[in-house]
């Protein structure tokens, strides 16, 4: 049965949904449920859920993503007035620079990118460190859809349906010690599959890292993503393991995630490091505070053309702040950007 838990940023289903989501005769008996979803059917809910993206061609998932999805707790609300964007702008205009610099870099060379098998470390301050392989790493937890705004720093945005599971959940399980003040998250490093890594763009010292204080880490709308738009996720896209915090500038949410590490000190990050009168640690979504070369007021949702540009007014918290804005009570979000 689906959960669902109201949000001020939610609204009815109804509002939003736009009809290419719609187009099989089970999704539209599951639409038509008022908000219950198809989740209330059993025998009906993978195939009516996942054929909701009808641009989403399924990919050769491995098993234990198709066991974990007949158990998928789908979304039955997502952000208010705003279509969900189409699988191939979400898959094919990505900023992974393991991959390359352009837009379709990732889509065009991730494909030599190998996440079977994968293995993920937890370590550092907490009580039950170790290394896990992708598909025990995940056994524990259900997989819930969550619709989430996602907003570059680049001043661009989309909406995606992610599928994933709490990180918070995580780190109940793994126990962080009472030294553990943040998360440090870090990216494959294989120049043989990524060959971004074999360039020498804008110095970066790979491998690509980022980080979370504690306390954002374990608000509810953090998640570590698996899948996207009823499939699993693409390589371009962060497969097959990315944080998602949707109240943050997307360069936060770090793709093909090797080990998670809960240290004391703040950490320093990749794009802080290289860049930190421009990308700083907290990169919350802010429409006061301008990057020092454009504006963050406005930003283009995507897809957008010349005659169509799309252009809408940036929210604070990424629309997120009844959930988000009290983690930063009395923090100048000016200087802390």
């Amino acid at each position: 049965m689906l959960i669902k838990i109201a949000r001020p940023s939610d609204c009815n289903p109804s509002d939003i949904t736009p009809e290419s989501l719609y187009l099989s005769r089970r999704a539209v008996l599951g639409a038509s449920l008022a908000g219950i979803a198809v989740g209330a059917l059993p025998g009906l809910a993978v195939a009516a859920e996942t054929s909701r993206y009808a641009d989403a061609a399924p990919g050769a998932a491995p098993g234990w993503f198709t066991d974990k999805l007949g158990a998928t707790r789908w979304q039955a609300v997502t952000v208010k007035d705003e279509p969900i964007t189409p699988f191939k702008d979400a898959t094919h205009y990505n900023n992974f620079y393991e991959f390359g610099t352009d837009k379709g870099d990732p889509a065009a060379n991730a494909g030599s990118l190998k996440t079977e098998p994968w293995s993920v470390v937890i370590d550092g301050e907490v009580a039950k460190p170790g290394r896990y392989a992708l598909e025990d790493f995940v056994k524990p937890y259900a997989l819930e859809e969550r619709i989430y705004r996602l907003r570059c720093v680049e001043a661009w945005s989309m909406v995606i349906p992610w599928l994933g599971f709490s990180l918070a959940e995580v780190l109940k399980r793994v126990e962080p010690t009472s030294k553990a003040r943040y998360l440090r998250f870090e990216t494959l490093q294989d120049p043989k599959s990524m060959p971004g890594q074999r360039s020498s763009f804008a110095l970066i010292d790979w491998p690509y890292v980022e980080g979370l204080r504690l306390d954002e880490a374990m608000n509810p709308l953090a998640i570590l993503a698996v899948g996207m738009y009823g499939r699993e996720l693409p390589n371009q896209n962060g497969a097959p393991l990315r944080l998602v915090a949707p109240w943050k500038y997307g360069f936060k949410s770090i793709k093909s995630i090797v080990r998670i590490s809960l240290v004391a000190e703040q950490p320093q990050t990749t794009w802080e490091s290289l860049a930190p009168t421009e990308y700083g640690f907290y990169a919350n979504v802010n429409p006061t505070v301008d990057h020092p070369r454009w504006t963050q007021a406005r930003e283009r949702r995507l897809p957008s053309g010349l005659f169509s540009p799309n252009v809408r007014d940036t929210l604070m918290f990424n629309g997120y702040g009844d959930e988000v804005a009290s983690l930063y009570s009395g923090l100048d979000l000016r200087k802390n950007y």
